[in-house]
């Protein structure tokens, strides 16, 4: 063999080494990645049920305390989070020590303080479980029972960024009227024989107070995140303008996500695979009403997207709003561990997870079966919607590996 051939054939047999072993390490790095999201999955299935329980077995300080340290840029609380009974326990059982008017807003609710400084946020039942609100997938009052469900899927899902909620009884007359400010009480009133308040905010009105059966109110408690990470508001890009006959851009713009893709700090970063995540959040819970969003201030784009008020969902189990995804079906891109978790809760596994993970909650049942139902079969419209972006760009574009490291500095 002449020496030309020679050295042609020796580079052909080194390309094929680099790109063998190339395609290798990357094989052994996805399967690697696939493991470990396979664990996870396992560990959260194995921490499902949470029992509200008193005991602090792990640590000296308050519930409040240990709470407050779980949150950093990346989740509001951890995977391995062997005190959640504990914090949750204390936000149904702790002394009421101040009531007040609910933070600026749409909708009912009061801010309340609990014994040991916490502030936390009441949202009154105003529907049976198996009410159905009629119209747009964003009307109706807000659903305190969503606020419970939305918390224990973000925890299904591996997201953590919802902050802490569980379901509390209140007594208004024992536990709240002694302790609300003149603001609050102004709005309490009697509805034959049940003691109803009506709050102040945009759409609160006399004449729709929110009653308890009797003294004892139903509702949903939201734990305040701490005041050292203060929070920043931001438009949705995908959000609605809530005018008949106007649509956004994003309504009739088919390459409107190559635009976002432009701007900060969707060009960057993880911002735009969290809106994506969220997008099939708020598809799977039915909420249409995610206009604005927060992270934590100054955080140019690195913090999560927290998911805060997720009431105007679990409206109507029938409803199901393909709108919701535009953020995932127009932008064809979502992470591979959104994706792998996705897949582990086909075949009932989700509906099966979230009855789980509720059932120790204090207003249980939380959701209606049609509500857990619904869960699933919108399980199989994000997949069937991924599965199109795979055919269409191919598993390489769509699929996105970004595993960013948590930091708990």
């Amino acid at each position: 063999m002449k020496l030309k051939q020679r050295v042609v054939l020796l580079a052909i047999l080194l390309v094929i080494f680099i790109f063998t072993k190339v395609f290798l390490i990357d094989n052994l790095d996805t399967s690697a990645a696939n493991r470990e999201d396979q664990r996870a999955f396992q560990r959260m299935l194995a921490g499902l049920r949470v029992a509200l329980d008193p005991r602090l077995e792990h640590t000296l300080q308050s519930p409040w305390e240990i709470a407050a340290q779980w949150v950093v840029p990346r989740e509001v609380y951890p995977e391995d989070t062997p005190e959640l009974g504990a914090v949750m326990h204390a936000m149904t059982t702790k002394k009421i020590i101040k009531a007040d008017v609910g933070y600026k807003g749409t909708q009912l609710k009061a801010l309340l303080i609990l014994e040991g400084g916490q502030k936390v946020v009441f949202k009154p039942k105003r529907y049976a479980r198996d009410y159905i609100v009629e119209g747009e997938p964003y009307a109706g009052y807000d659903r305190h029972n969503a606020e419970v469900a939305a918390f224990h899927l973000d925890r299904i899902l591996g997201f953590r960024r919802a902050p802490l909620v569980v379901g509390r009884f209140v007594n208004l007359r024992t536990e709240i009227k002694p302790v609300a400010t003149e603001q609050l009480l102004g709005t309490f009133m009697t509805v034959g024989n049940n003691t109803c308040f009506y709050g102040k905010c945009y759409y609160c009105r006399e004449t729709e107070p929110a009653c308890a059966d009797g003294d004892m109110m139903e509702g949903s408690v939201t734990l305040w995140l701490p005041d050292v990470w203060p929070l920043q508001k931001h438009r949705h890009p995908w959000g609605r303008t809530y005018r008949e006959g106007k649509l956004a851009r994003w309504e009739y713009d088919e390459s409107y996500c190559d635009a976002v893709k432009k701007t900060s700090p969707y060009d960057s970063g993880p911002r735009l695979l969290d809106i994506i995540d969220t997008a099939i959040f708020d598809y799977l819970i039915g909420n249409a009403d995610r206009h604005h969003y927060e992270s934590f201030q100054d955080d140019e784009g690195a913090s999560m997207l927290i998911l805060l008020d997720n009431a105007k969902s679990f409206g109507n189990p029938a409803l199901d709003e393909r709108s919701i995804l535009a953020p995932l079906y127009q932008c064809c891109i979502i992470r591979v561990s959104t994706w792998n978790r996705l897949n582990y809760l086909k075949n009932g596994v989700l509906k099966s997870a979230l009855k789980t993970a509720m059932s120790h909650d204090p207003i249980s049942p939380v959701l209606s079966d049609p509500h857990l139902d619904a869960l699933d079969q919108r399980l199989l419209s994000i997949l069937a919607t991924v599965k199109q972006c795979t055919d269409q760009f191919g598993p390489d574009v769509v699929l996105v590996e970004d595993r960013m490291t948590l930091s708990h500095l």
